[in-house]
Order: C-alpha cells, then structure tokens, then sequence
C-alpha cells in the first residue's frame, strides 16, 4: 500500500504542526540549567512549570472529549491551535515565575487537544496497515525539534535570554496554521455516524467501555518513564556528567538526527514484523539504556552522545508500535473522543511524574542532581508492568482486525 498525494500532504502539514508543539514543550527542559538561577526558582519549582502544562493539558483533552467527534477535525484543530500559539507568546513575554507558571497553563490547556486531534485524523485518514509508518513519520517532528529547534532554541537563549526559543516557536506556529488553512481539507466524515445527543453522553460511553480503560491505563502508564526523566535531563548533563551549556546543543543535534533517521524505520518496521514485538524489542532496550544513563558519573561527551542516540531508539520503538496498536481499539465515531481522553490521560500522567521527579530528585551543594537513578530503578519496573498490558492489547486488536 502507498501513500497518496493529499495524504503524504496531509503527513507533512502534521508533522510541522507536531514540530511546534513537541517542540514548545521540549525546549523548557534543556532551558531548565538558564532558566532555574534566572528566575531563581528551585527544582520543585521547575518541576511545577513542566507539569502546570501537562495538567492543564489533561485537563482541557477530558472536557473536549465530548466534543472531540461532533466537528470538523480541521476547524477543531485551528481553534486550539490558534490558543496554543497565543500561550506560547505569553510564555515568550513572560517576567517572572508567576506570570510563566499561568502562561504554561494557558499553552497546556489549548496545546494539551492537539495531538488528540492530530491522532484522529491520521486515523481517519490511513488505514490500519500504513499506520506504522504515518506514526514513525510523524515522529520525525520530535527528531526535528532535536535537531533544528532546540539546538536553535539553545543558540538563541544564549545571545537574547531564554525568552527567545518561545517567541522563535510562535513564529513557526504562524507558518503551521497558514498551512493547515490553506492546504488540510474538511474532515468530517464521522459526523455521518453519531448516535449520542449529547457531548456529554458521548464522552460518558466512551469512559465507561472497559476496552478504552484497559487503554487509558496502559498509556498512562507508557508516559510515566519518559517524563520522570525528561525535566532534569538537561542539569543532570550538565551538572553530573560534565557536559558545558556550550556543548549541550551538540547531543541534541546528533541525538535528532539518529532519531529522525530512526523514526521511519521503527514505523516501517512494526508494519511489517508486527506492532507488538517491535515494542517487546524496544522495551527490553530501553530498561538497560535507562540504567546504564542514570547511573553515569563525568563522561566524555562523545558517550554522552551515544547513550542519548540509543535511549531514542528505545524510546521510538515503545511509542510507535503503542501508538498504532491504540488507533485501533476505538470505533470510528468515538475516535475523537477516545483520543482526547487518552491525551488527556497521558498529560496528566506526565505532569504526576513531572511533579514527583522533582520530590525525589535534590540539587547538591555542588548543583549536581542527586537520586537520579532512583528514577531510573522506578522506571524500569514501570517498563515491566506496560509489556504485559500491551500484550493484552495487541491480542485485542489482533482478534479485531481479523473479524474486519
């Protein structure tokens, strides 16, 4: 099967629309070594202005959820993606920790839908066969934001301060959303199929089918690793492995460019040798990755470089095998919903791990992060507990793609 016109088309406006989102939320931690003695705030501080986004954007996909499948995805899209650029400006004019704390809200609560709705329409429009591969392109926006945008983001915070990346982003976003008008047709084919006279008994349906909750736990789960790690990365690189500010944007150059060369690759390959043993493969790579990372001392930088490398390549197999094992689970007309719960589920998570990350993790005397590889241990076992509940999913979905 091969892509056509309109959706490689379609594949690409997404894509850049998931470059600024991925990347608004990125750049905050490797900007966490400037940020934090800038504004004085302390670790648990940090850790509250990564997590207020995730919050406020789990808040914003549960009560869309009822309206997610009773519109035309395209003008749902702008809608929030419109908000989501006037949070990013605030964060960009932001003085103070209160004023960045509420500007992160805003951002979460319009930016927090997007990749529901994102999800949705790649759904919608790919079948089950090529999701693989529209999910590992898609996940070159995250490559991306490695390679062009927080290299950037870092390059620019050091010549203007770190108000800068955000208002860099607020110009992409600008370009992203004249794309999406002009170019991504009505989407609207789901209208047709709504049964519910209400959006909030459509959401209800959707929360109370125990094959969704089955899902909603397990990706809550999924998220749990990845953001335990992801706010203190930067000041663990820096600060324990001995890494300069002015070395920092070199590992995530090269770590993008692995992972945009990987993120196809991952897709092409759950299509073809299966969703689910991809994810087995990078599940068992990423438990080792994780802690090999979480307990290094001084390290060169050119091994720094490649622990990151090989940590997203775990990090891709888990998640785009777990992302298009999920496209499948809900029926047409509750995609939207199930997606926008789902996100919801995700961010939420997120910010909890955001927000207990930074009560375990200390800054020493000398500014290193201490207990960092007691994340590391937690994640590990979390890793364990997602293979045996995606294996349940996998034979769901095995059972309901062969009766289709």
């Amino acid at each position: 099967m091969k892509f056509t016109s309109y959706q490689k088309a379609v594949i690409a406006i997404l894509t850049f629309l998931q470059f600024t989102v991925i990347l608004d939320f990125m750049i905050l931690s490797p900007l966490g070594a400037m940020l934090m003695p800038a504004l004085k705030i302390s670790p648990t501080q940090f850790g509250l202005v990564v997590s207020v986004y995730a919050v406020s954007a789990g808040v914003s996909g549960f009560l869309a959820a009822g309206f997610a499948d009773r519109y035309d995805r395209k003008k749902m899209l702008l809608f929030f993606y419109v908000g989501f650029i006037l949070g990013t400006l605030f964060c960009g004019l932001a003085p103070n920790f209160e004023f960045l704390l509420a500007a992160r809200m805003v951002t979460g609560l319009f930016g927090g839908v997007l990749g529901a709705i994102c999800g949705a329409i790649a759904t919608d429009l790919f079948e089950y066969e090529l999701r693989g591969r529209v999910m590992g392109l898609m996940q070159t926006a995250f490559a991306a934001s490695q390679i062009l945008g927080i290299p950037v983001g870092l390059y620019l915070s050091n010549l203007w301060g770190w108000h800068a990346p955000f208002l860099m982003i607020v110009g992409f976003g600008a370009v992203a959303g004249v794309l999406i008008w002009i170019y991504l047709k009505p989407i609207d084919g789901h209208l047709q199929l709504q049964t519910e006279s209400s959006a909030y008994t459509h959401l209800k349906e959707t929360v109370k089918t125990p094959q969704y909750l089955f899902a909603f736990v397990t990706m809550a789960l999924l998220t749990t690793g990845g953001f335990m790690l992801m706010p203190f990365s930067s000041a663990f690189t820096v600060n324990n492995l001995g890494i300069s500010m002015a070395q920092l944007p070199m590992i995530y150059l090269i770590s993008g460019i692995c992972a945009m060369i990987i993120g196809p690759l991952i897709g092409r390959a759950s299509d073809n040798f299966g969703k689910f043993r991809v994810f087995i493969v990078g599940s068992l790579l990423m438990i080792v990755m994780v802690v090999i990372y979480t307990n290094l001392g001084i390290t060169p930088l050119p091994l720094v470089i490649l622990v990151n490398a090989v940590m997203f390549l775990g990090v891709f197999s888990r998640m785009i095998p777990a992302q298009t094992l999920m496209s499948a689970i809900p029926a047409p007309a509750k995609r939207g919903s199930f997606m926008s719960v789902s996100s919801s589920i995700q961010q939420v998570s997120g910010g909890i791990a955001s927000v207990i990350a930074g009560l375990i993790v200390v800054e020493g005397s000398n500014g290193s992060i201490e207990h960092f590889d007691t994340l590391g241990y937690i994640i590990v076992g979390v890793i364990l507990v997602t293979i045996s509940m995606m294996y349940v999913i996998n034979k769901n979905v095995e059972v309901k793609t062969e009766i289709k």
